[in-house]
């Protein structure tokens, strides 16, 4: 992606923490929403699920859209902020 949200170079330039599930870029509040039903209320949550699948970028975005109802846009927004995050702080 050339060009970054606000939303996303926080997210990338900061630890973790513990940020809500809406702090992940292409997450907003409809999607937060089902995400924190399944009990992925936190992002670190939502990291340690692309942990889980092993960094493995399409299988995690299909497992985001498939859990929240993300499109392809925002699950790539959400994908590429956790990689990104991954390569500054693990």
């Amino acid at each position: 992606m050339s060009t970054t949200s606000k939303k996303h170079q926080d997210f990338v330039d900061e630890p973790m923490g513990n940020k809500a599930v809406t702090a992940l870029p292409g997450i907003g509040d409809a999607l937060g929403t089902k995400l924190q039903k399944q009990d992925f209320d936190k992002a670190y949550m939502v990291l340690g699920q692309y942990l889980v699948l092993k960094k493995n970028t399409e299988q995690f975005t299909e497992w985001l859209k498939k859990a929240s109802g993300a499109n392809s846009r925002q699950a790539a927004e959400c994908t590429e902020s956790l990689h990104e995050w991954c390569n500054n702080f693990l």
